[in-house]
């Protein structure tokens, strides 16, 4: 079932692999995507669905260095290229929106720009800045609900751009920790506001962007990614998790969206999310469904074989290897990756992973 075709929505894909989305840095000049990104996302045209890096919508989303934008021309100009050679190649792609709230230091943000979040505070941990190393996350200011409203509207006018740019639609990143979860979870979301408080106050953010976008571009051009029970950048499971995202899932099937995406961190050390809770929101949710994390062929064909997901998302496998899908057809040896690569600017360990010889 792998590599069976299969249409999603509007969309008809090749096979049911999607390449997860991974920060890769290489946006060097003005978080503005290159002919080098455009070489890598080539190269990996024959997954059934490309999700790009976390890409943001606002200057103050580009909390970490050399991520890319959304948010002008120069960034459309940029990204057009990258969905041309996608499609010349048989392949579909969309923008992965991710604002980084206060996962953020204020030396890796462009003049005028700020860190904000649910609440103000500091995130745990370091951020790595290209002119001072690693550093603490810069403190974030609490959003008000104008500041909210415009974040929104970020959003909503990024997507836009981003169908001028070719791409077949977008996904909204609200899971790891970042602006969207920063809402969604209770640990970080102290308010008291209708933005917090309870399951549709911290909700609201999260369905108040997706309605927006989808109302611009149509829902059936946007996904979204979740990570319950995850714990990156100062998140973590609460006594209601469960419970507010089914709440969370049956709002977003009500909006008709490309798919669900929900990520399972357990592989890289994370406590894993329940297996029962995976099968509710794919109940609840009303639309294509993809699992990622940990995955490799013959796992990904067993969650397909036994409907627990329509398509499966690959992080690192299609990292270092620009031909996984012949790869895992085939059964041949995966290259592994390299670490000390993922973030660096240059093509080294981007662009140079070798394709089966012809």
């Amino acid at each position: 079932m792998l590599f069976d075709p299969v249409r999603i929505r509007s969309l008809q894909l090749s096979n049911r692999t999607v390449m997860a989305p991974m920060t890769r840095s290489r946006a060097v000049e003005a978080n503005t995507p290159n002919a080098l990104m455009a070489e890598y996302y080539a190269q990996r045209a024959t997954a059934g669905l490309i999700v790009t890096e976390g890409t943001s919508p606002s200057p103050n989303g580009l909390g970490y260095p050399r991520i890319p934008g959304m948010f002008n021309a120069e960034h459309v100009r940029g990204w057009r290229p990258i969905t041309e050679a996608v499609h010349a190649k048989g392949g579909k792609i969309v923008l992965q929106l991710m604002h980084t709230g206060r996962v953020a230091h204020v030396a890796n943000l462009p003049a005028n720009a700020e860190v904000l979040s649910s609440v103000a505070g500091v995130c745990p941990g370091e951020m790595y800045t290209d002119a001072h190393g690693p550093q603490p996350h810069s403190p974030a200011r609490a959003m008000s609900e104008r500041d909210i409203a415009e974040a929104v509207d970020e959003f909503t006018r990024s997507a836009v751009l981003a169908i001028e740019a070719g791409f077949d639609g977008i996904e909204l990143h609200a899971a790891n920790g970042y602006l969207i979860e920063q809402f969604l979870n209770p640990i970080v979301n102290q308010r008291t506001d209708g933005y917090g408080g309870d399951i549709p106050g911290r909700n609201r953010f999260a369905l108040e962007v997706a309605r927006a976008v989808s109302a611009a571009i149509g829902a059936d051009k946007v996904g979204i990614r979740l990570s319950p029970h995850g714990v990156f950048n100062g998140t973590g499971a609460f006594p209601d998790v469960d419970a507010q995202y089914l709440a969370l899932c049956e709002d977003l099937s009500a909006l008709g969206l490309l798919y669900l995406h929900v990520l399972d961190h357990s592989a890289m050390g994370a406590p894993p999310v329940p297996e029962e809770l995976k099968a509710q929101l794919r109940s609840r949710f009303d639309g294509p469904f993809i699992l990622a994390g940990g995955f490799d062929r013959a796992s990904a064909e067993a969650v397909l074989s036994e409907h627990r997901a329509d398509l499966v998302a690959f992080g690192r496998p299609f990292l270092a290897n620009p031909d996984l899908v012949e790869r895992m057809r085939a059964g041949a040896e995966l290259n592994a990756p390299d670490m000390s690569t993922f973030y660096t600017p240059d093509a080294k360990g981007y662009t140079d992973y070798p394709a089966l010889a012809s």
